[in-house]
C-alpha cells in the first residue's frame, strides 16, 4: 500500500511524478489572458501509463474563476447543464454555467448558512451540507431540512453527501469542520473545540427520513463516493487536522443494501517522505479513485488519482493551490471540476465520471 515517488520511465515523455507548475521558471500562469498552454500539459501526470489513461494530449488546465476564500462542494447538475460551488467564508454559492464562454454567478445563493459540500438527486434538486444541517432545495423553492441531529445530539458539522440512486438514500460525512472562525462544536474550558459527538457517516432513508449512523472508523470522515457498481463505498479522513494518531488514508467499505462493513485504508496518501490531507473524492467508470489533496506544496498539491484494485498512486493533476474537492461534468461527464482554494479549476480527461455528479 506504499505509494513511492520513483524516477520517471523513458517512456514517460514530458510526464514527470511531482513536477509542478509553479517550479518552472518563470512559474506557469493561469490566470484568464495567460498565454498558451504546450501540449501535452506538464502538469497532469502520467505516473503508470498502463493504469492512468485519463490524459488527454491536447487539452489543458484552466482556471475558470479565482476570489474565493475557500472554494468546497462541486457539484454538476446536469439537467441545467451548469456547477455549483461552495465559499465557505464567504457564506455564498457560486454557479457556473456551461456555454456562452462558461457564464459565473458569484452570488448564486447567499447566505448559505456556510455550506459546504453539494449534490444533486435523480430529480435534479440540489442537497447541501450546510454548516450545521442537511438541506434540500425543493423544485417550487422551499426547503426541507434532511439533517439535523443524530443520536439526540446535534450533528457537528455535515461535510460532504451523496446519493444512492437505488433507493434515493442520502449519504453524508459529520467530521465537524468549521467555517469562519470556529469549527464546529462547543469550546471547552481549555479553548479549543469539542465535537458533539463521535464524528461519523450517516445515511438518511428517502421514505422514512430515519437518520442512521453507518460508520464511525475514520477520524474525521471528509469526502464520500461509491464505487461505480455502488458495492464500494469511499472514505476520505482527514483526522490527522485534530488527532495526531490519524493517519491520512482513504477508507474503503463493502456496502451491502444500507450497511457498510469490512472497513479497511485503501489508499495512503504517502508520497516518498510526504504525505497531504485527502479531502473530496470522486471516481471514473473504470473505477479508479480520484481524490482532492493538498497542505503540502510543490508536486504533492491537487488531484491524485489512485488504482481501485491495491489503492496504488496512479496519476496526478498537479495545482498551484490545495485541492478541496472535484467533480466530473460537462455533457458528456468528461470534464473535471476541482475546487482548489480560492480558485475553480477544470480540464477535459479521458474517461467519465461514473455518477451523475
Amino acid at each position: 500500500m506504499t505509494n513511492e515517488l520513483r524516477p520517471p520511465r523513458q517512456d514517460e515523455g514530458a510526464d514527470r511524478a511531482g513536477r509542478r507548475s509553479d517550479t518552472s521558471r518563470p512559474p506557469r500562469d493561469f490566470g484568464p489572458n495567460a498565454p498558451p498552454q504546450r501540449y501535452p500539459d506538464p502538469d497532469i501526470v502520467v505516473i503508470d501509463p498502463k493504469r492512468f489513461k485519463a490524459k488527454v494530449g491536447n487539452t489543458a488546465i484552466k482556471r475558470l474563476y479565482t476570489g474565493c476564500l475557500w472554494a468546497e462542494g462541486p457539484a454538476w447538475n446536469a439537467q441545467g447543464q451548469y456547477l455549483v460551488w461552495s465559499d465557505i467564508p464567504n457564506n455564498r454559492q457560486l454557479r457556473y454555467l456551461d456555454g456562452d464562454g462558461g457564464y459565473i454567478s458569484e452570488n448564486f445563493r447567499k447566505p448559505t448558512n456556510e455550506a459546504n459540500g453539494n449534490t444533486f438527486d435523480l430529480e435534479g434538486r440540489q442537497i447541501t451540507c450546510e454548516r450545521t444541517r442537511v438541506v434540500r432545495f425543493e423544485h417550487n423553492g422551499s426547503v426541507t431540512v434532511l439533517a439535523e441531529h443524530a443520536n439526540g445530539k446535534p450533528l457537528n458539522g455535515p461535510n460532504d453527501v451523496v446519493v444512492h440512486p437505488n433507493d434515493g438514500s442520502i449519504w453524508f460525512t459529520d467530521p465537524g469542520y468549521g467555517a469562519i472562525v470556529l469549527y464546529e462544536g462547543q469550546r471547552s474550558a481549555n479553548g479549543s473545540v469539542q465535537p458533539h459527538q463521535k464524528e461519523a457517516v450517516y445515511r438518511v432513508d428517502a421514505h422514512t427520513g430515519e437518520i442512521r449512523k453507518v460508520a464511525d472508523d475514520a477520524f474525521k470522515p471528509n469526502g464520500i463516493a461509491f464505487s461505480p457498481d455502488y458495492e464500494k463505498v469511499y472514505i476520505c479522513d482527514s483526522g490527522a487536522t485534530h488527532y495526531p494518531q490519524a493517519r491520512k488514508v482513504v477508507w474503503q467499505y463493502d456496502l451491502n443494501g444500507d450497511k457498510l462493513s469490512n472497513p479497511r485504508p485503501l489508499i495512503d496518501m504517502a508520497m516518498g517522505d510526504r504525505s497531504g490531507f485527502p479531502d473530496g473524492v470522486r471516481v471514473d467508470t473504470e473505477g479508479n479513485i480520484w481524490v482532492g489533496a493538498g497542505w503540502v506544496g510543490e508536486g504533492y498539491d491537487g488531484v491524485q488519482v489512485f488504482a481501485p484494485d491495491d489503492g496504488q498512486r496512479i496519476g496526478q493533476i498537479c495545482l498551484p493551490e490545495c485541492c478541496a474537492n472535484l467533480c466530473f461534468g460537462g455533457k458528456k461527464r468528461n470534464r473535471l471540476f476541482m475546487t482548489a482554494s480560492q480558485s475553480l479549476y477544470a480540464v477535459y480527461v479521458e474517461t467519465q465520471g461514473a455518477h451523475h455528479c
